[in-house]
């Protein structure tokens, strides 16, 4: 009971943060608040490397997909807050599982906004666009998983990406909600 719930679809994700009064982070947001105070971190924890990495998050050790040394002590999910919390009190902002966004994915999307000149808090691209499959809609993830491996995916860097169709759900994806501030009073 006290791992992340998986084989969330963004619909899902998107359901229950409407019904909790909630909504999903854009990946402005996530991104900020994985970085934790740390100004221009890699990852969560700082710059200290993967390797050393074990005890910071919930990470493929090893050599994927074929044997997992289980260093941070799991070979699937973590129960949550199992790693130290980042500088704005957040757990699980690396690994563990993918964290679904508000917004929909554009594999140009940073190139964009660079274009644009200083973007504060940008809200994300208005069209979905992945070469790879251009038909379908895609939507941001982040934070990686306990799948991610340097060989791999690299996913629990602060500024890696990831993407699935809005219908998908996996046994590494997952979610968090927002609330914005005014929403408080």
């Amino acid at each position: 009971m006290d791992h992340p719930v998986v084989h969330i679809s963004w619909e899902d994700a998107q359901a229950y943060a409407s019904w909790a009064g909630k909504r999903l982070p854009t990946e402005a947001e996530w991104e900020w608040a994985a970085m934790g105070t740390v100004k221009n971190a890699k990852y969560p924890w700082g710059d200290e490397s993967i390797e050393e990495a074990y005890d910071k998050a919930n990470f493929w050790q090893g050599i994927f997909p074929f044997r997992n040394l289980e260093k941070d002590g799991y070979y699937g999910t973590a129960p949550v807050k199992s790693f130290q919390a980042n500088g704005y009190g957040l757990y699980d902002m690396a690994g563990n599982v993918w964290e679904w966004c508000q917004d929909k994915y554009r594999y140009d999307a940073y190139k964009a906004d660079r274009a644009k000149g200083t973007v504060e808090n940008p809200e994300g691209p208005r069209k979905s666009f992945d070469p790879a499959e251009p038909m379908i809609e895609k939507y941001a993830m982040r934070g990686g998983s306990f799948l991610c491996n340097d060989s791999y995916c690299s996913g629990y860097r602060v500024a890696r990406r990831m993407k699935s169709s809005k219908d998908s759900g996996f046994n590494h994806t997952g979610f968090r909600c927002v609330r914005d501030i005014n929403s408080y009073e």
